[in-house]
């Protein structure tokens, strides 16, 4: 059980997330009509600041947290191919977060499906683009659900029962409503309670750790004895799917919406390429969470089988004095808060501008779009909620490696779609089912397992990558045939001279809203 100290710390900080959720209408307040643009990207106003605690917050989810330490626990170097991923991640963030933010701003675009919409004049692409990002989200909003859960459990603060039931409600009951009622600025507002919280706590417990099992060479030592020498290095046939892995979670991270919403709210593309110079910040924090999973080993933490994911929250229980073990839960929890409210911010936000506005309602007003939206976010959060308590915890993971393979098969249409639009969108389309159909198959073919064997040697690669390659071939081959039949293409109405201004959206464009 809790002892007091850190439950009352725990409370302390999860008390200090609701009363900054209550003020985020004091984040850059507008004066302007109800409009979508308003609710769901703080009508694109965030700083450098901002934009960095939200999309950090937003990028590094509470599962990351315990899931990647979880991981070292269980397989050792394996799981650090989440430190090169998301150093990959931020250079094509630089490229593509602001050159895509750019074009959102110039035209009014509030998904990434409006950009695909735009761009080829295709609405089944765009809707394709958009129920793709829909259906990798859920499972991902899921599984911040399962990180709070895992922390707590650890933690003793997680009654059993419908008590501990009450507790998951509780907490993104009040989530739910800050996030109803302000949009993206209840995150934004707690974000930063996240990013200190999380830098203060880790670093603390880093230094503990290492103070109290003796060093860094104490814990790989120990690490090593527990999983075998071998596994804290890659051997050549791990090396393969260990940089495809990386390179594919790289590309996927950059297509998801909540990624993409949190990065459509910055000011500009300049705050943007800002922001991702000094993201790799967290990166920093990623790994030292990667050696927590060593140091858990070390210390002869024995996480409950099949739920290595508690092994940091246990070791974190077992080492830390009272209060700084409440901080570090605390931070946790409010870290799966964050990415939680994005998350289903985005889902509710493509759903009506690419579903409800395109097919069910086109005359629907701005302040009727909001409502909506508003909605369909309470019913995702209450949809992760359930799905969590009907389903096991291995369907959320499996599911999320699915939707990693399946958002990756958005990148034909978006990435490239950025700089040509040569692309059929029949081609596009073609491909994209391609590879969904046959990045599902691998995954479950291997048992959910989203690094696949090719052939009958020895290679593994990354699933999505593999889905992607063949996702592209179909796109190019089906282009030419396509052009070679006199087949026409829709019109691209979405310009992108390389003067493109940024900052200055057309008159146009608040009519788009």
């Amino acid at each position: 059980m809790a002892d007091g100290t850190m439950t009352a710390t725990f409370l302390a900080v999860i008390g200090g997330a609701s009363l900054l959720a209550v003020t985020a209408r004091r984040l850059h307040p507008s004066d302007r009509l109800p409009s979508l643009e308003g609710w769901a990207l703080a009508d694109r106003s965030l700083g450098p600041v901002w934009t960095w605690f939200l999309l950090g917050g937003t990028i590094f989810t509470a599962y990351t947290f315990t899931a990647v330490p979880g991981l070292a626990y269980g397989n050792g170097a394996a799981a650090f191919f989440a430190v090169p991923y998301t150093v990959i991640v931020w250079p094509l963030a630089f490229v593509l977060l602001s050159r895509l933010g750019s074009v959102a701003r110039a035209h009014g675009y509030v998904t990434v499906a409006d950009f695909v919409r735009g761009r080829y004049g295709s609405p089944p692409l765009a809707l394709v683009v958009a129920l793709t990002g829909i259906l990798a989200t859920m499972p991902y909003l899921a599984l911040q659900l399962l990180g709070i859960r895992a922390v707590l459990t650890a933690g003793g603060v997680y009654p059993r029962g419908a008590a501990g039931d009450l507790v998951m409600v509780a907490l993104f009951a009040g989530l739910a409503v800050a996030t109803y009622r302000h949009g993206l600025r209840a995150p934004t507002v707690i974000s930063a309670l996240k990013g200190v919280a999380v830098f203060v706590s880790l670093t603390a417990v880093t230094w503990l750790v290492l103070e109290r099992l003796g060093g860094p060479g104490a814990v790989f030592d120990g690490a090593a004895r527990r999983l075998g020498g071998q596994a804290l290095v890659l051997t050549p046939a791990q090396q393969p799917a260990y940089a495809t892995l990386a390179l594919g979670s790289a590309l996927a991270l950059l297509m998801y919406p909540h990624v993409l919403t949190a990065g459509f709210a910055a000011d500009g593309p300049r705050t943007l390429r800002k922001v991702s110079v000094a993201l790799p910040a967290w990166t920093g924090l990623l790994a030292l969470f990667g050696v927590l999973g060593f140091a858990a080993l070390a210390a002869g933490v024995r996480a409950p089988e099949g739920g290595a994911e508690a092994a940091v929250p246990m070791l974190v229980d077992r080492l830390m004095p009272g209060p700084l073990a409440g901080l570090v839960f605390g931070a946790i929890t409010v870290g799966a808060l964050v990415p939680a409210a994005v998350m289903s911010i985005a889902a509710a936000t493509s759903f009506v501008r690419n579903v409800y506005v395109e097919y069910v309602h086109p005359t629907a007003t701005p302040k009727r779009q909001v409502r909506i939206a508003k909605a369909v976010s309470l019913i995702a959060k209450a949809g992760a909620v359930a799905f969590v308590f009907g389903l096991r915890d291995q369907d959320a993971i499996n599911l999320q490696l699915l939707g990693g393979v399946w958002i990756l098969q958005t990148v034909p249409a978006v990435a490239v779609g950025l700089y040509t639009a040569r692309l059929h969108p029949r081609a596009l389309l073609a491909g994209w089912g391609v590879g969904m159909v046959s990045g599902t198959f691998l995954v479950v073919h291997e048992g959910f397992s989203s690094v696949v064997s090719l052939g009958s040697g020895p290679l593994e690669i990354y699933a999505g990558l593999a889905a992607l390659a063949l996702n592209l071939i179909v796109a190019v081959a089906g282009t030419a045939v396509l052009e070679r039949l006199g087949v026409p293409r829709a019109a691209d109405l979405t310009d992108l001279p390389s003067r493109l201004t940024v900052g200055r959206r057309p008159e146009t464009g608040a009519n788009q809203q």
